[in-house]
Formats: C-alpha cells, sequence, structure tokens
C-alpha cells in the first residue's frame, strides 16, 4: 500500500512539472511552488465537496432510517389490528366491541401454549357469569392437549403437563363453555386474543360460530387512565391496589379483571 501511495505521488508530481514548463513558457513569471498550491487548493476543494456530498448522503440516510422506522411501527400496529381481526373473523365470528358498562355479562380468560390461535392450544379457561354486577356462577377447566408444555408457558402459569393429564378433552370442555356464557356479552382484558382463540377451538372442535358481543377493559382503561404507564392488567391492578397475587390462571385473572372492570366503572 505505501509503495502503491510513492508511485500515484510521484506520476503525480510528474504531471505537475510538466505543467509548470508549459504554463512558464506561457508566463515566466509563475513559480512551481505557486502551481502546487493551485492544485493542493483544488484537491481541498475536491475532498471537501466529497466530504459535504458524504455529510448529505448520511444525513438523508439518518432521516430515511427514522422514517422508515416510524413506518415500520404504523405497518406493525396495523398487521397487529388485521391479525386479531382475521383471527375473530376466523369461524364467521361477527361480534361487536360494545365498549361500555353493562350490568349482566361474562367474564372470561384463558392460558394457552404459545401465541397462534391456529397453531397453538387452549390449556385452560377461567370465566365468571355476572348477573346486575354481581357474581353469580363460575367455569373452570383445563383441557387435555397432545404436547408437552414449553418451559415458558409452565414458569408463567404454574401448569405443567402433570396437571393437563387430568384436564378433559376439548370437545367436552368447549361445548360445557359455550353452554355457559349463552348469548352473554363476553368481557375480558386484552379480550381479542382470547376470543381469536376460542373461535377458532369453537369452530374446530364443535363447527360452531362464536359470536357474542364483548367489552375489553383495555381500551376502557385507555380512554379513563389515560397517563397509565401501561394498560397490562398487572399494571391497573396495581394502580388501583387489587391483590394480583395467582395471576395467569384463568379463574384468578376473570376475577382481577371483575375488579378493574367496576374500578373503571366509578371513574366514568
Amino acid at each position: 500500500m505505501y509503495n502503491k501511495y510513492i508511485f500515484i505521488n510521484n506520476n503525480r508530481r510528474k504531471k505537475q512539472k510538466e505543467l509548470l514548463e508549459k504554463q512558464k513558457q506561457e508566463n515566466p513569471q509563475i513559480s512551481f511552488d505557486m502551481l502546487t498550491a493551485n492544485m493542493e487548493k483544488q484537491d481541498v476543494n475536491k475532498a471537501v465537496g466529497e466530504d459535504v456530498a458524504a455529510n448529505n448522503f448520511s444525513n438523508a440516510l439518518s432521516k430515511n432510517t427514522e422514517i422508515n422506522a416510524k413506518t415500520n411501527n404504523v405497518i406493525d400496529n396495523t398487521v397487529n389490528k388485521v391479525a386479531n381481526r382475521n383471527s375473530r373473523t376466523s369461524g364467521n365470528y361477527r361480534s361487536k366491541n360494545l365498549n361500555k358498562f353493562v350490568d349482566n355479562y361474562v367474564l372470561v380468560d384463558i392460558e394457552t401454549t404459545g401465541l397462534s390461535p391456529v397453531n397453538d392450544d387452549i390449556i385452560e379457561i377461567g370465566a365468571i357469569k355476572v348477573e346486575n354486577n354481581k357474581m353469580v356462577d363460575t367455569f373452570n377447566q383445563l383441557i387435555k392437549i397432545d404436547r408437552s408444555l414449553p418451559p415458558f408457558i409452565t414458569n408463567l402459569t404454574g401448569i405443567t403437563d402433570e396437571m393437563l393429564k387430568t384436564g378433559r378433552m376439548p370437545d367436552e370442555v368447549f361445548r360445557e363453555f359455550v353452554n355457559f356464557i349463552g348469548e352473554s356479552v363476553i368481557i375480558g382484558h386484552n379480550v381479542n386474543f382470547d376470543l381469536g382463540f376460542l373461535s377458532n377451538k369453537c369452530k374446530k372442535y364443535l363447527d360452531y360460530n362464536l359470536a357474542n358481543d364483548y367489552i375489553d377493559t383495555l381500551y376502557l382503561a385507555r380512554r379513563l387512565v389515560p397517563h397509565s404507564v401501561n394498560y397490562k392488567l398487572g399494571t391497573l391492578a396495581n394502580l388501583f391496589n387489587i391483590s394480583y397475587k395467582g395471576a395467569h390462571r384463568g379463574l384468578k385473572d376473570v376475577e382481577i379483571t371483575y375488579e378493574v372492570y367496576n374500578r373503571l366503572r366509578e371513574m366514568r
């Protein structure tokens, strides 16, 4: 690399001398130093121009990266909304988000093996029936599955493979669940997730289209508690001084959601 630099530099100085001789013939007053300084000035100007162009490109790239990041966030949010909609509409699911307060409803929460309504399984359903805003009945079932639980799910929920061996077959559980909820409004926290699974499994095991209207306490909380750091069930429970002990089990989560729903009702 060093030898290459010497060769280029010598070649350049040779051209400078030839140019100097030519210009001396035209103008005897010009000196080699003057010519060299002029050529160096041209080189500096060229380098500055290249740096400016590089900086402009870098700035444009940075701005483009910021724009792309914002665009990707919008795309991600849109994809999530579409995914939720598609998961609810699979099996002709045609319910409405009522986004209000009612006195008669069924609270629902599920535990699953993962996030996909199609590829993952429901392992537990918890539900509470409410009439005149009073809890009148409960539903809680573990469901057998034909695979081992991911360790993450066991750590999160406390549900083990051994516990699921005592569970019941999916078609039996979903049939009883459908009878339990009837045509009641379904309430849950981030309930789109639960409904996506329940709609898919009711269609798969019962050929039944789950079409109950629903209310999402997550949406209500965003409207009524605008300054919360986030809207996780645990965060809202802590905000309202509701015990979160035993969470991530179906029946316990619906009990917490019931309390959160009524605290939000008081804030209307």
